[in-house]
């Protein structure tokens, strides 16, 4: 019987859209949360690190231990913790005698759901028999994208037509995709990148040079897209002078848009390009973002550089794992749960130092901006040296 892998592929899209759910459907909540049960806005920003840390943690026992209970196991768990994780943010709030813990307990459910896929949704697209592989991986993670647009978007209509009180509800509506998403892992044809045992590990992998590069160009790529992601609002508020609603817009759902835009973009003729050139142009290019939004007086100029910073992130995320797949095909499950913790660990560090530097200039923004170009530099550098590697392995 011939297997369909686009079901494989469908299957693994819809797993990423769940992913962008349960990242920015909470965040929208933040200010409900904070007026209904009296939750201290330094707890409310507690949410999104257990959401990062739980993801985290999860990273790393799937370069441990999912080989051993298989993907086909592992990737229904993500859409049973996922639906659960996202019904119980409607539920457990009312459970709980403190709604803090319930709201707390269902992020760190749906959080290991959003870690199981991030890691296994990569590897089983890798592992079918696809033509042009890194355009197929960057079309992947361009669904990520998309489903970060649409819980803004879809969002706010909702909450516009019957109200933000019925947040619940639409809760419980977005469960249905990872609900739906089961089935579909359950049915759908999965292969194994390497047999049994032949993986390199993760000790093996560490004795690597070239893996400590993507290691190096994973966290930079995390720390670039998310540091200007997370502020990338806030920055439209506070230079452009827009509203809330206009700099959500115009800051993190535009940032997403131009993201979705160059991963759509390399899927679709990636064929005709070469990976290393469009990354290290894609880097350049990055690193300027960050300078028209950290110097640049003209706040039209520093939203510009916002927006198009997505545009220039877009492809380091999927490209580095391509590569990596690609100079290290034995390096298995392992591999691309440690690329995953790196991209994680870059996106809890960097927001954070953007963050510091930005209270301590006096609420200064752009000065954040400026320190959070640290980051688009190395990646610079790590691309440079990464094809050194790559004409020394030709």
């Amino acid at each position: 019987m011939v297997k369909d892998y686009k079901k494989t592929l469908t299957a693994c899209y819809l797993g990423y859209i769940t992913q962008a759910v349960m990242a920015n459907f909470a965040p929208l909540l933040f200010l409900k949360f904070h007026r209904d049960y009296g939750i201290p806005l330094g707890k409310i920003a507690l949410i999104s690190t257990t959401f990062f840390m739980t993801q985290l943690v999860t990273d790393i026992l799937c370069a441990r231990f999912v080989d051993r209970i298989g993907y086909r196991r592992s990737v229904v768990a993500s859409g049973v913790c996922s639906a659960a994780g996202l019904i119980g943010l409607a539920v457990f709030p009312g459970c709980f005698p403190d709604p803090f813990t319930g709201i707390i307990v269902s992020v760190v459910i749906y959080a290991v759901g959003s870690g199981l896929i991030e890691v296994l949704g990569s590897p089983i697209v890798e592992a079918c028999p696809f033509d042009h592989k890194e355009a197929v991986m960057s079309l992947l993670h361009s669904f990520y994208c998309w489903g970060t647009v649409g819980v803004v978007l879809l969002s706010t209509l909702f909450f516009a037509v019957f109200g933000i009180d019925r947040w619940r509800w639409l809760a419980a509506i977005w469960a249905l995709i990872p609900l739906y998403n089961i089935y579909n892992f359950a049915v759908c044809p999965i292969e194994y990148l390497v047999e049994d045992g032949k993986g390199l590990g993760i000790l093996g992998l560490l004795r690597i040079p070239l893996f400590w590069v993507c290691v190096i160009l994973m966290v930079c790529a995390g720390a670039s897209e998310l540091s200007m992601a997370q502020w990338a609002s806030a920055y439209a508020e506070s230079a452009a002078g827009l509203s809330k609603t206009a700099g959500d817009i115009a800051g993190p759902c535009m940032f997403a848009v131009t993201m979705g835009m160059s991963r759509s973009i390399y899927g679709k003729f990636g064929d005709r390009m070469n990976l290393r050139t469009f990354m290290m142009g894609s880097g350049i290019l990055c690193l300027i973002c960050y300078l028209m939004a950290s110097v640049s007086s003209n706040p039209l100029i520093g939203l510009a550089g916002c927006m198009i910073c997505g545009f220039s992130v877009g492809i380091m995320w999927p490209g580095t794992i391509s590569i990596s797949s690609r100079q290290l095909p034995a390096g298995g499950t392992a591999m691309f749960a440690l690329l995953a913790m790196a991209g994680d660990l870059g996106g809890a560090f960097g927001p954070g130092l953007v963050g510091a530097v930005t209270q301590n200039a006096g609420n200064n923004l752009q000065m954040g901006m400026l320190a959070g170009c640290v980051f688009p530099l190395v990646l610079v550098v790590s691309l440079f040296i990464l094809n050194r590697f790559g004409k020394a392995h030709s």
